[in-house]
């Protein structure tokens, strides 16, 4: 061998070193369907902070923009066990490794069009991020059925906020991408809660506040257990639904957990409800 191949195989052998020393870098995709664009803002968000490209699922027949008219077709598809078609998907799932799918949370699962793409797609082998717009909750129902559905995907732990909730977004999308490990930065870690305690009559104030006005929240605390959190203090109640026999438009009455947060100066919200 001569001296420039030597020199030739020499330089081959440490750029296969390097090489093998060198993480791999997952290649991520934001998969999204979003009716009224609350859904999509979030997308963008996850997309624009991992420099990933982002798609939307589209309905061959889109739903109405009117709550009560979405509500009753998507009552009458799931009375008749069909779901809505959908534009084929231009990207090729294939190239990707990381895959953020968006949705907003109807009866307590992803919307239809979701359901459909999950019925005509294979996300084996796949890291699937679940993220997710809501009234109330949903994530971890929504999360449930995703893994039932595609059970050879490995579903990660996913991010949801309340549709009234949606400026407070981009910083918990940030601060959710870091702890994942999907950027770059220090993750705010969050103290476990403690063991609840029953509600003082101050806390019960506090939780009524907080869920003030939400139609479909009918509820009493009885216990709640708090911890620091980066925009100020954390609740997790544990509530019982009151009675209903007047509103048979409610989920039916059983013991809750109520997410409320009380940031400085604010009034509480509540953020998350698990049923």
């Amino acid at each position: 061998m001569n001296r420039t191949a030597r020199i030739l195989a020499i330089g081959a052998a440490v750029l296969a070193l390097i090489a093998c020393g060198q993480k791999k870098e997952n290649k991520m995709l934001v998969l999204y369907y979003s009716q009224t664009g609350g859904t999509e803002s979030v997308a963008k968000e996850i997309a624009s902070l991992l420099d990933a490209p982002a798609e939307a699922i589209a309905a061959v027949n889109p739903y109405d923009g009117d709550f009560n008219a979405t509500i009753g077709r998507c009552l009458q598809e799931r009375e008749a066990g069909v779901l809505p078609e959908i534009q084929p998907i231009k990207v090729d799932l294939s190239q990707y490794d990381v895959i953020f799918l968006g949705y907003p949370v109807w009866f307590g699962t992803y919307a239809p069009p979701v359901a459909k793409l999950l019925e005509e797609i294979d996300l084996s082998g796949k890291k699937v991020v679940p993220f997710c717009t809501f009234g109330s909750g949903g994530l971890d129902s929504s999360s449930r059925d995703l893994k039932a559905k595609q059970p050879d995907a490995e579903i990660l732990d996913g991010y949801g906020v309340r549709a009234a909730r949606l400026a407070a977004a981009p910083r918990e999308i940030e601060r959710f991408l870091k702890a994942g490990g999907f950027i770059e930065g220090d993750a705010e870690i969050m103290e476990e809660f403690p063991e609840p305690h029953a509600v003082t009559d101050e806390e019960s104030a506090l939780f009524d506040a907080a869920v003030n006005g939400y139609p479909m929240l009918n509820a009493k605390a009885i216990a709640v257990a708090s911890r620091p959190h980066p925009d100020g203090t954390e609740y997790l109640f544990t509530a019982k639904d009151q009675p209903r026999e007047q509103r048979a438009d409610m989920p039916p009455a059983k013991d809750l957990k109520v997410y409320v947060l009380v940031e400085e100066g604010c009034a509480p919200v509540f953020t998350q409800v698990i049923r």
